[in-house]
């Protein structure tokens, strides 16, 4: 497992910190040449450093991954300096806005809700579709949100925008199949060691008082970590996934059962 990616080109988009850096890092110990993308070219330049130390040329590639021309123009980079792309995770996804009940977010906020959880996943993957298909057998792996399967009250738009992305999820794998791209997913529920955690436990709110309470409730005692999502991130995206495509894997601890 160790080398299992080696020879591959992967791109994270939205892997200069939380969840996607840490996907970043476990395909770099595994051999693969890592790109990662991000808005703050600073926080990506010291993610890339970090990177470098475990795995030779991995770099970053600055990316508003909501816009689509700057998603565009950051896959064409790396794919075009890796000279392949087999690989993309679409982790960025920045959230200015937290978990809300519905009656109380502006029309501002929900339509950034979708702009930033979203677009930003989607705007990465379809720009390196035409990357992919040279490659041969790709895969695609997109971070959703379990408040897609079981949403609470206040995740009402969360879970919408993760429904969308469970869905896109398997539409394009029947799409992409004739040119041997898989697609998967991996949801999340509360994840500990991320930016977004340390964002959410820092000050009162309902955010904090909705998340307090699920603290609670995980059987196995505590919240996934991010290394524990990017385990299972690895495997969609590796060749022990190869009959493995349309899905989406909870990586919540057990918080939530069944679901679609």
């Amino acid at each position: 497992m160790e080398n299992d990616f080696a020879g591959k080109g992967v791109l994270v988009s939205g892997g200069t910190s939380g969840i996607g850096f840490a996907i970043a890092k476990m395909l770099a110990r595994r051999s693969a040449v890592v790109a990662i993308s991000g808005r703050t070219a600073e926080t990506g330049e010291a993610a890339a450093a970090q990177l470098r130390e475990i795995s030779d040329g991995c770099f970053y590639v600055q990316a508003h991954a909501s816009d689509a021309a700057s998603a565009a123009a950051s896959v064409s980079v790396a794919a075009e300096r890796m000279e392949k792309l087999d690989v993309l995770v679409s982790a960025g996804a920045y959230g200015s806005v937290g978990p809300a009940l519905f009656a109380d977010m502006t029309p501002d906020q929900i339509e950034s809700s979708f702009r930033e959880r979203l677009l930003a996943k989607i705007f990465p993957v379809h720009a390196a579709i035409p990357y992919l298909r040279k490659s041969g057998a790709a895969a695609i792996v997109m971070i959703t949100t379990d408040a897609a399967r079981h949403p609470t009250p206040g995740e009402s738009v969360i879970g919408g925008v993760g429904a969308a992305i469970i869905l896109l999820t398997k539409a394009l794998a029947r799409e992409l199949s004739r040119d041997a791209i898989r697609v998967n997913s991996v949801a999340l529920t509360l994840t500990s060691d991320t930016p977004a955690w340390d964002r959410m436990f820092s000050k009162p709110g309902f955010g904090n008082d909705l998340f307090s309470k699920a603290l609670a409730r995980f059987p196995q005692g505590r919240p996934p970590n991010a290394d524990e999502v990017a385990e299972a991130a690895a495997f969609l995206a590796s060749t022990a996934a190869t009959q493995v495509t349309g899905q989406t894997i909870s990586v919540n601890g057990g918080l939530s059962f069944g679901g679609w």
